[in-house]
């Protein structure tokens, strides 16, 4: 199983991960949670291998995680979005790294429409395919009331405001993207988690 979630800040999609990553037992690629453990360097994170005799991805041009957390502070600290060749190399390098398998759940990527194409170009590569790609719809007001409501050191007030307009400015296009390609999933994602987990689990026709 393979599994994009999509959806704004405050949606629930972290959330929603974790619980689809122990239903399936599957890994959970959560973006934010590397950057930000790469930033504040209060967690072990992988470092990356080299990857000059991998013929499915290219050469990092960091020499760590770290390092490529050290550029995107700045974006992440703004509230804008990391640009797009540091998130791409991110999750290409992730997708090799021997503790992911064929199976994964992937949170807070892709969020540009170019970034959902390099994913189904290098999941061929891999000869993968996207099962499914989960938006949580939820309204604006609730978006930034629950991510007012958390703890995370980049939730401030104009930073979540930032996140939301770049969510509706960048965001929706990829739902469009994933709708042409018959793989998208909207969930009312303004429900209790466990509720919401159900109705992803029944339209994943999981029992």
């Amino acid at each position: 199983m393979r599994l994009v979630i999509l959806g704004g800040s405050g949606s629930g999609k972290s959330t929603q991960a974790q619980r689809l990553c122990r239903y399936f037992d599957i890994p959970l690629i959560s973006t934010g949670e590397i950057l930000r453990s790469a930033i504040s360097g209060d967690q072990p994170v992988p470092e990356f291998r080299s990857l000059e005799s991998d013929p499915r991805t290219s050469f990092s041009v960091y020499a760590s995680l770290s390092e490529l957390g050290y550029h995107a502070q700045p974006y992440m600290q703004k509230g804008d979005l990391v640009p797009d060749e540091m998130i791409v190399e991110l999750i290409r390098i992730r997708l090799t790294q021997p503790d992911i398998n064929c199976d994964w759940v992937l949170e807070g990527y892709p969020r540009t429409a170019f970034q959902a194409e390099e994913l189904d170009f290098f999941l061929d590569d891999l000869g993968q395919k996207l099962d499914w790609a989960i938006y949580l719809q939820v309204p604006e007001a609730v978006m930034v009331s629950r991510s007012l409501g958390r703890s995370l050191p980049d939730d401030q007030p104009e930073i979540v405001q930032r996140r939301v307009e770049l969510f509706y400015d960048r965001t929706i296009p990829i739902l469009e993207y994933y709708d042409r390609r018959r793989c998208l999933l909207t969930i009312n994602g303004d429900q209790s988690p466990e509720m919401v987990q159900q109705n992803i689990l029944t339209l994943l026709s999981v029992p």
